[in-house]
């Protein structure tokens, strides 16, 4: 499955797991473990409770996704 296939929502960071996941509830109600996306990783990008990011989401696994962009504000 390409980077274009998965699902963008956006969401907000609720709490940190060990080992970098993070749980994040989404703006439709629903809550899923999140991890970082490697550009993320690579350039160092935090990521600290309360803030709003954009998941992307397999449409075969709803249970997990990648964080892919940090918003602003």
């Amino acid at each position: 499955m390409s980077r274009d296939d998965l699902l963008q929502i956006d969401g907000k960071i609720m709490d940190l797991h060990g080992g970098g996941v993070y749980r994040v509830n989404l703006d439709n109600g629903s809550t899923v473990n999140a991890r970082l996306c490697g550009k993320m990783k690579k350039f160092k990008i935090r990521i600290v409770v309360g803030d709003r990011v954009t998941i992307a989401m397999s449409p075969y696994d709803p249970s997990h996704g990648l964080i892919m962009f940090r918003h602003k504000g």
